[in-house]
């Protein structure tokens, strides 16, 4: 029971009090749109999204899944790209990155699998950008936030501080519900047999290694970056695990984001994102 204690609850704690800092600060950016900004301002926010991609691309590679929580709430009140959201997912190192410096990896190999990350995530996030407002005309970012505030009776009318605060408070409890189910999953499945299923080394592999990496937890990370430094999975696999490794990020989508099919179309798009990446990495014979 001990033991169940402290992998499951105590790392889930740990885990939410890692992202509030993450989530407040995404609040805050949005209460400010909503009270503080003129009309003009919230339609160059809006429209101004070239370098979205880019942007969010370099903030996805760093050691932190905070960033796909915060890019999350940006991009469900409209702030944010699709296409911006999809790279911060991609190129999001979660644990890899600390377990790597940990293990005392090669710095360019580290270098060179943080990059790939950072440009698939790039390609990717434009080439969606690209299709999506073929396909979807520019929405107002100040009535998606609007919705929020309404959705979360958040007293918006209070000032922005105690509104981002209960919002920050929801959320936060929301995330420590799900991630403690979650992790009960992975304890009780265990972690072992996970990566059994991970060496078999057939094609199935990289469509199971994407799967784990969807799954909104950091175990997942440490388990396929923990396979890939003990060289029981190929560079293929790993990016296949990884890429899809949006953290908490995920379980944010569906409780902000109202259009389920959407949520559904991402989740989709970053799975067989990574395992096509994972599968033509292996292919080619890239080694990293």
């Amino acid at each position: 029971m001990k033991e169940f204690l402290s992998e499951v609850l105590l790392d889930g704690l740990i885990d939410v009090l890692k992202l509030i800092p993450f989530l407040f600060i995404a609040f805050l950016i949005l209460e400010y749109i909503e009270h503080k900004m003129s009309k003009k301002n919230k339609d160059i926010l809006s429209k101004n999204k070239k370098v979205g991609p880019l942007v969010g691309s370099l903030l996805g590679a760093f050691p932190q899944c905070g960033f796909s929580s915060l890019a999350t709430n940006l991009f469900s009140s409209r702030v944010i790209t699709l296409g911006t959201l999809i790279a911060v997912y991609l190129s999001t190192s979660d644990e890899m990155l600390p377990l790597m410096i940990a293990e005392k990896i090669n710095l360019l190999t580290i270098i060179k699998i943080i990059g790939t990350k950072f440009i698939i995530g790039l390609i990717f996030g434009y080439i969606i950008d690209l299709i999506y407002r073929k396909h979807k005309k520019d929405e107002k970012i100040d009535s998606h936030i609007h919705d929020m505030c309404h959705d979360h009776d958040c007293h918006c009318e209070d000032g922005i501080f105690k509104s981002s605060i209960i919002h920050t408070l929801k959320i936060s409890l929301y995330i420590f519900i799900a991630t403690i189910l979650i992790g009960t999953a992975i304890y009780f499945i265990g972690e072992d047999n996970i990566k059994n299923i991970l060496k078999h080394g057939n094609i199935l592999t990289y469509f199971l290694a994407s799967f784990i990496g969807l799954i909104p937890n950091c175990a997942s990370s440490v388990i396929v970056t923990e396979l890939y430094l003990n060289n029981m999975i190929s560079v293929g696999t790993l990016l296949s695990g990884t890429l899809t490794g949006a953290g908490v990020g995920l379980l944010i989508l569906f409780k902000e984001n109202k259009n389920i099919k959407e949520n559904l179309i991402i989740v989709s798009i970053i799975y067989f994102v990574g395992v096509l990446i994972g599968f033509l990495v292996d292919l080619i014979g890239v080694t990293l």
